[in-house]
């Protein structure tokens, strides 16, 4: 289920108006909501390529959004578990005898708030029910004989997910849970067509929060830069933001490598670049820049570039490629014996540049053919 906070989401579409009446007569006649006839065999989703309904017309007062981009921030509410409150998040809390009390309260980065009458309240890692509960129990006796409380999430800023890059819908979701990579990349609209074959997280290191009494509230992680000998976290002095980052090989992924798949934290970052390419040029019949696909060889690069042309030194062949340094190093390849199977195959690297070069030889040969009339040499078998 995903539904729409309106608190924090920017204006969004809606319908024009259309009664419920005008629908069923329409539908009663066989028209669809732009006026014209539906016919028995057309798909409700042949309006939109990538399925689902065509996006409504913005009103006149709005501005249409952007393509590619997200109209509003949405939650996506994982089935498998409660959300848990989280810092920064805004809850609204309502003490059903107790008018005055009801109100909004914002909670720290060490995952508290300050109430009255109750002082400091623990909210991080509980559900709105539990913490109802534990201010009920809180107000009864001493304030009120039966309070009823309710605790609602008004803004789910600790739950962000940030996707970024070659995917149809990029920008920042929230979701009550801990979705997986796959999720987050489907309810991005799934992949762009120009997708690299990795997706890069990027997530950012905690520290441990201070909250106003100068306890620690919030568990660091136990790993990376920073780490004491205890397993948390020790803040930078500079204190400036830490950043650690993993890949995911999304094309193995989709294929069916559900091992491939990882679970994404609130506050991640992920990152799809578009895909690599290489270039071969030189004397090959189809020159140019072709995608990386994971897997590309010497063999299959030449094939896209549908092989050699007659005056081609192709025992000459050279790729250049990028070092550690950014430096262009050159590496000699003997393309007709790997093209014939008798040396390995040759793996291509991003920006890869395959050169097949000239032979004199062949050059003059072809000019003098070209001289005669004759573009192209037969064999003549002899008995």
């Amino acid at each position: 289920m995903i539904w729409q906070n309106p608190d924090t989401a920017v204006a969004r579409t809606r319908l024009p108006s259309i009664t419920a009446t005008t629908l069923v007569l329409l539908s009663v006649f066989g028209f669809g909501a732009n006026g014209k006839a539906a016919s028995p065999f057309q798909s409700q989703q042949s309006g939109n390529p990538q399925g689902g309904s065509p996006p409504p017309a913005p009103p006149s007062n709005q501005k249409a959004a952007k393509p590619g981009t997200r109209s509003s921030p949405s939650v996506l509410v994982l089935r498998d578990e409660d959300y848990r409150i989280g810092p920064n998040d805004v809850l609204d809390i309502q003490i059903e005898s107790w008018p005055e009390m009801t109100r909004s309260f914002r909670v720290t980065a060490a995952g508290t708030f300050l109430m009255p009458y109750l002082g400091r309240v623990v909210a991080v890692q509980k559900t709105p029910e539990e913490l109802a509960q534990f201010i009920a129990d809180g107000l009864r006796g001493d304030y009120l004989r039966d309070p009823k409380v309710t605790v609602s999430v008004k803004e789910y800023n600790s739950r962000s997910f940030y996707i970024q890059g070659s995917v149809r819908s990029p920008g920042v979701y929230q979701i009550e849970g801990r979705p997986s990579l796959l999720e987050l990349l489907t309810l991005a609209g799934g992949l762009a067509d120009n997708h690299g074959s990795r997706a890069y997280i990027i997530r950012r290191i905690k520290y441990p929060a201070q909250d106003p009494s100068g306890q620690k509230a919030v568990s660091p992680r136990n790993s990376g830069e920073g780490a004491t000998s205890s397993g948390e976290q020790k803040q930078p002095a500079d204190e400036s933001p830490r950043y650690e980052m993993s890949s995911s090989n999304i094309s193995g992924l989709l294929k069916g490598r559900f091992e491939l798949d990882v679970l994404i934290e609130a506050g991640d970052i992920i990152n799809i670049p578009a895909t690599d390419v290489f270039f071969v040029s030189g004397e090959v019949k189809a020159p140019g820049s072709f995608p990386l696909k994971e897997g590309t060889t010497l063999r299959q690069a030449v094939s896209l570039a549908q092989g050699t042309v007659f005056k081609s030194a192709a025992d000459k062949t050279i790729i250049f490629r990028e070092n550690a340094n950014g430096e262009r190093e050159a590496i000699k390849v003997e393309l007709s014996a790997v093209m014939s199977g008798k040396k390995p195959d040759v793996p291509i690297m991003a920006n890869d540049i395959i050169m097949v070069p000239s032979s004199r030889a062949k050059s003059i040969g072809g000019a003098l053919l070209n001289a005669f009339g004759m573009t192209s040499v037969t064999r003549i078998p002899i008995y």
